[in-house]
């Protein structure tokens, strides 16, 4: 099972697909990284991330997909920006009929770590203890804090499938 994880930001979005199977010792990674946008006008940005993210869809496949939650933003004008940019991933995952989870920050941390206010290090020390995150050197937080969603996306439906 193919697994897409996003975490939505105001200008870039991180993705990463994970392949998890109950037979493999560990999910892998197949791909990770931020969403390409190339405009600075907002508008255009928000169609940049709809055609970046139809196109990580239509090349991996994806079985379901997991999505950070917007929590409480103090900047308003950056939460309405995340917000904006949420929206159109979420559209554009539905429109390709990929069944979604949403997750909180704090379901996310506690999914990795088993503590909800973990810091961006525990989580990327996680990642990288759970799965070759080699291909992710050098990559922005975004990009760990998506193989997390993709991570924990994977375990809850898990465990979701084990109780029908």
């Amino acid at each position: 099972m193919k697994i897409l994880g996003i975490d939505p930001g105001s200008t870039r979005a991180g993705y990463a697909v994970i392949e998890y199977e109950s037979s493999h010792k560990k999910p892998i990674l197949i791909t990770a990284g931020i969403l390409h946008t190339q405009s600075a006008n907002k508008n255009e940005l928000l169609a940049d991330l709809f055609t970046s993210c139809t196109h990580l869809i239509e090349t991996h496949h994806p079985d379901i997909a997991g999505i950070e939650t917007l929590r409480f933003a103090k900047n308003v004008s950056t939460g309405i920006e995340v917000a904006q940019s949420r929206g159109v991933l979420i559209c554009t995952i539905v429109q390709h009929q990929i069944p979604l989870y949403e997750f909180s920050p704090l379901e996310i941390k506690q999914g990795m770590t088993g503590y909800g206010n973990a810091d961006k290090h525990s989580i990327t020390r996680a990642v990288q203890q759970t799965l070759d995150a080699s291909l992710c050197a050098g990559q922005p937080d975004d990009v760990f804090d998506a193989i997390a969603i993709a991570l924990v996306t994977a375990y809850a439906y898990k465990n979701l499938k084990q109780r029908k």
